[in-house]
C-alpha cells in the first residue's frame, strides 16, 4: 500500500479516487467520534479520514485525541462534504504517539488562537501550528531558490570560516571562541589574558560575515557565494536583530557598482517569482492572517498592499537607483518632512532609518529603491572610495515593509587606497595582509553584497518579528532549545 503525502493527495485530488493509501500524520481534530482531520506537514491542509468508530476497540479510539500522532490505512474517496475533494475512508488506524490531554493543554497544541510570543516560548511545539508550518515550509522554499539561481547563473558555493581572527565589518561586536579557564585564564607579564596558550593561540570569534574571505575565492574562481550562519554580539533586543542569522553573500570578480546592482535586483525578483509558483496555499494563508490583523490596528499604520501584492509589488516594478545624496534631497523637500512626521532628523551624513527608507519606497517612488554612493564615514573600510573624496560605491535594497533588505559594494581593489582607508579606520594591515595580498596580485574591480536571508523571510511571510522567522531564535538572555 503506497504512502503518501497530504500535499500529495490534495494536488492530484480526484485523479488519486479508489487509491488505497497510507498516511502518517498528528490529528488535528476529532468530532462525532467519526470525522479526523489530520495534517502531516506537508502542506497548509488537512486530510479528512472518516472512521466507523464501532469497527474499532473503543480502547483506540480513545487515544485519538488532538495533537495524537496516527498512521491510518484506507481507500481515497469522492467527499460528499464540503472543504475537501477526496477523504480517506479509514480501513486500518494505529495510533503511533498518544497526546494525553492534561498535556495538551499545557502546550501550543491546545485548539485556540495564541500570541506570538508564547509561542516562541514553546520553540519545540510551535512548528506544528498553522502559522509557523507555513513560514518555515516557505523559508525553505527561499533557502531552495537562492542555491538554485546562483547554481544556474555560475556561482560556486562557498563554506567560509565559522571561527574566524577577522572582524569584516569592523564593529568589534563579535562572540569571543576559547577554550581556556575562565576563571582562572593565563596571563601574560603585563596582567593580560595570554590568548598565546589558547586553542588557536590568539584571539578568535564566531564570524559576523564571510565577505573578505569570499572576495579571496572570486579573484580565482570568478562569481561565488557565501550562505551561512554569522553571529553578532550585539544587545539589541528590537523586532529586527538576532544575535545568530543566516547571510548569504555573493562575490563576483571584474563587476562594478552596476553589474552588483542589476545582479542584485535580479535575485531578488528571482525569490519571490519562485515563492509565488510554489507556495501559493501558505502565502494565501499568511496573506489572509496579516489582513484580520491589520483590521485591529489604526488606519495610519496599516499597509497599503496585502502581503500577496507587496511580493508581486517586487516582480512587477524595475528598482528606483538613485543616490543617497539625491535621497536626502527628497526626504528634506517631502511633506512629511516639512510636517515633521518623521521621528528622526534628516541630514546629509546620517545612517538613514527604516522610517526614511521606507518612505522612499512606499510613498515617494512606490517601488523598490538603490541608494548608492554613502558618505564614506558611515560605510565599512572595504567599500571603494569615489573620486569625489566623500562617498563610497555602496548600495542598499530597500523593500515595502521592511526598509533595507541587502547592503553591498564595489570593494576597493586599488592597494594604496585600501591601506590608507586601513588606517583612516584603525585596521591592522598585520591582521588582514592575506587580504591585502590579493590586491598586489592581479588586482581587479569586483563587488558583491549581503542578504539577511531571515530579512527575506520577513518579507515574503509578513512576519513583522525576525524571532519568527528563525526555528531556535538566539537573543539577549535567550539561549534555550
Amino acid at each position: 500500500m503506497k504512502t503518501a503525502s497530504i500535499k500529495e493527495i490534495t494536488h492530484q485530488g480526484r485523479a488519486l479516487i479508489g487509491t488505497e493509501v497510507t498516511v502518517r500524520g498528528w490529528v488535528r481534530a476529532f468530532r462525532s467520534n467519526r470525522f479526523i482531520q489530520i495534517n502531516d506537514g506537508s502542506s497548509q491542509g488537512n486530510l479528512q479520514a472518516v472512521i466507523d468508530f464501532t469497527a474499532f476497540p473503543e480502547e483506540v479510539i480513545r487515544q485519538i485525541s488532538t495533537a495524537a500522532a496516527v498512521s491510518v490505512q484506507g481507500v481515497l474517496v469522492e467527499s460528499i462534504g464540503s472543504g475537501q475533494a477526496v477523504e480517506l475512508e479509514v480501513k486500518a488506524l494505529t495510533v503511533i504517539g498518544a497526546a494525553p490531554a492534561d498535556e495538551v493543554q499545557k502546550t501550543v497544541m491546545q485548539p485556540k488562537r495564541h500570541s506570538l510570543e508564547f509561542l516562541r516560548e514553546q520553540a519545540h511545539f510551535r512548528f506544528r501550528t498553522n502559522t509557523f508550518g507555513a513560514v518555515f515550509r516557505i523559508r525553505h522554499a527561499v533557502s531552495y531558490a537562492i542555491h538554485n539561481y546562483f547554481h544556474t547563473n555560475g556561482f560556486y558555493y562557498l563554506n567560509t570560516p565559522i571561527i574566524t581572527s577577522s572582524d569584516a565589518e569592523g564593529a568589534g561586536e563579535m562572540f569571543r571562541v576559547s577554550t581556556l579557564d575562565p576563571e582562572k585564564p593565563p596571563r601574560t607579564k603585563e596582567g593580560e589574558i595570554d590568548y598565546s596558550q589558547d586553542f588557536f593561540g590568539r584571539p578568535v570569534n564566531l564570524t559576523v560575515s564571510g565577505q573578505l574571505e569570499a572576495e579571496l575565492a572570486a579573484l580565482a574562481l570568478g562569481k561565488v557565494y557565501t550562505f551561512g550562519p554569522t553571529f553578532r554580539a550585539e544587545n539589541s533586543n528590537t523586532s529586527r536583530h538576532l544575535a545568530e542569522f543566516w547571510m548569504i553573500e555573493p562575490e563576483v570578480a571584474f563587476n562594478d557598482l552596476n553589474a552588483n546592482m542589476d545582479l542584485t535586483e535580479d535575485f531578488l525578483k528571482h525569490i519571490c517569482r519562485f515563492v509565488m509558483e510554489t507556495c501559493s496555499d501558505d502565502l494565501q494563508f499568511l496573506n489572509d492572517r496579516e489582513a484580520q490583523e491589520q483590521t485591529q490596528k489604526p488606519q495610519h499604520e496599516r499597509n497599503e498592499l496585502t502581503l500577496i501584492e507587496r511580493i508581486q509589488f517586487v516582480i512587477d516594478n524595475p528598482f528606483k537607483r538613485l543616490t543617497y545624496t539625491e535621497a536626502i534631497e527628497v526626504l528634506k523637500n517631502s511633506n512629511h518632512y516639512k510636517k515633521k512626521k518623521f521621528q528622526y532628523d534628516v541630514a546629509w551624513g546620517i545612517d538613514l532609518q527604516s522610517e526614511h527608507e521606507r518612505y522612499l519606497v512606499e510613498k515617494e517612488f512606490k517601488c523598490p529603491v538603490i541608494l548608492t554612493d554613502y558618505p564614506a564615514e558611515i560605510k565599512a573600510f572595504y567599500m571603494r572610495a569615489n573620486d569625489d573624496g566623500k562617498t563610497v560605491a555602496a548600495m542598499d535594497v530597500l523593500f515595502p515593509g521592511i526598509g533595507e533588505i541587502v547592503g553591498g559594494s564595489q570593494r576597493e581593489e586599488r592597494l594604496e587606497v585600501l591601506q590608507e582607508k586601513c588606517a583612516a579606520f584603525g585596521i591592522s594591515e598585520e591582521e588582514l595582509w592575506w587580504y591585502m595580498d590579493t590586491r598586489k596580485i592581479g588586482s581587479v574591480p569586483h563587488a558583491g553584497f549581503g542578504l539577511g536571508l531571515e530579512r527575506m523571510i520577513m518579507f515574503v511571510t509578513g512576519m513583522s518579528n525576525i524571532r519568527d522567522v528563525i526555528p531556535f531564535p538566539r537573543t539577549p538572555q535567550n539561549a534555550a532549545f
